[in-house]
């Protein structure tokens, strides 16, 4: 690929300042963050119950669509148990989901009003029949405020990328651009429309439970970052736009503003990416530590995958589930200046991917964590085209500011850690 000129980047740039202008002023008139009408929390009386399965109900190798598995019988069976547990703790049976992954199903029962959530979850927890309970957690994703931006014809946004220069994205793209490797974004609706991203989706899932089919920000703007097409002479170009992309519906953008996300609704994304063979899971969110997406990412990463998670900046042990052992996590250098045990990656003024066609400005370790899910795909690739299997933690090198071209290096020997040909 032909090195740009420094003139003809000076001439792009000057385009880019134009682009912007509009975004700018509309940003200037914008509310500040703290008026804007928040919507109220709905008090979410709901709990998990995990009901051990049986032997025979337990086929580890059957197929599962993620509705549902085994014989109709033995579908009933679970369901009148999950009932007779709930009645006989004044509970309401809300509904089940399987999770063979884990030797499980997931029952979700409601709780009534005035009674503790965690006294009921400790109690059902004590149970023969139960493997453990547990409230559904609230979570949110690690993104600042956006701002608005137009794009330009023919690619004029890729200079202003910051992997584009941080990484040298063109000269990464010469070794590696994440051919034949899937990368599970567990996040809000992902439009696959989006001209960046029209062939980049190889399945969308919807496990939020909304009726709401309207595309969203956050999941667009993160599967942006990580897959956007190249050389399709409009925006910008994903850290691996030869990857393909799960797009995977856990998170909801609130009326009030604000992205968020629950344990269930995670859990149900992350099964399906377990059971279709993700190589890459990117979690772009923080919350409480929960148990049940703590042992879905173990199985997650004991089975090969790479499952890379946004550093919640606000707490010490880098937050959930980027503290989960095995998880790599990543944090916008911004956010994070004393972190030197996190992968440090761009996540500031990055243009991305907007719903209906359209690209902004995206802040936070969110992105930071999208550009390494992208890092990782090309890691991947070149070892398989090498044969070689250097773990993807590996490559990466030692935790702090992350550098792309070492990284590829690490990991095979068709280039060097100054992304110059060593062929």
């Amino acid at each position: 690929m032909a090195r740009r000129a420094p003139y003809r980047k000076a001439v792009l740039a000057a385009a880019l300042f134009t682009s912007l202008l509009p975004g700018i002023a509309a940003r200037a008139a914008e509310p500040p963050a703290a008026a804007a009408a928040q919507a109220p929390e709905v008090d979410d009386r709901r709990i998990l119950v995990m009901l051990k399965l049986g032997a025979e109900h337990y086929r580890a190798g059957a197929d599962y669509g993620g509705g549902g598995y085994g014989d109709a019988v033995g579908e009933a069976s679970r369901v009148r148990a999950a009932r007779r547990i709930a009645k006989e703790h004044g509970l309401h049976f809300v509904e089940n989901w399987p999770m063979p992954v884990l030797g499980i199903d997931c029952v979700i029962m409601e709780v009534p009003a005035g009674r503790s959530l965690e006294a009921v979850t400790a109690a059902l927890s004590a149970l023969p029949d139960v493997a453990w309970s547990q409230p559904i957690n609230r979570f949110h994703v690690e993104g600042a405020k956006a701002v608005p931006m137009s794009a330009g014809p023919n690619d004029q946004l890729y200079p202003a990328q910051p992997a584009s220069q941080q990484w040298q994205l063109d000269r990464l793209h010469d070794f590696a651009t994440g051919r034949g490797i899937t990368i599970a974004v567990i996040d809000s609706r992902v439009d696959a429309a989006h001209p960046d991203l029209a062939g980049q989706i190889s399945s969308s899932q919807n496990f939020a439970g909304e009726a709401n089919r309207a595309a969203e920000r956050h999941g667009t703007g993160v599967a942006g970052i990580i897959a956007a097409r190249a050389n399709n002479s409009v925006g910008i170009v994903g850290v691996a736009p030869g990857a393909r992309v799960m797009a995977l519906r856990a998170c909801w953008e609130r009326p009030g503003g604000g992205t968020v996300c629950d344990s269930l609704s995670i859990a149900k994304a992350l099964s399906f990416a377990i059971d279709r063979h993700a190589n890459i899971i990117n979690l772009s969110l923080s919350g409480p530590d929960d148990r049940l997406i703590a042992t879905l990412i173990g199985i997650s990463i004991a089975r090969g995958a790479d499952v890379i998670a946004a550093v919640d900046s606000s707490r010490k042990d880098n937050g959930f589930p980027a503290s989960v052992p095995g998880v790599i996590a990543v944090a916008e250098k911004g956010l994070s200046p004393q972190r030197g045990h996190v992968y440090i990656a761009p996540g500031a003024d990055v243009p991305t991917t907007e719903p209906g066609g359209k690209w902004y400005l995206v802040n936070g370790s969110s992105y930071a964590a999208a550009h390494v899910s992208g890092l990782a795909a090309l890691i991947q690739q070149t070892n398989r085209a090498n044969g070689t299997h250097v773990a993807t933690a590996t490559a990466l090198g030692t935790r702090g500011e992350t550098n792309a071209c070492a990284s590829l290096a690490r990991a095979g020997s068709l280039v060097d850690g100054n992304c110059s040909l060593a062929r």
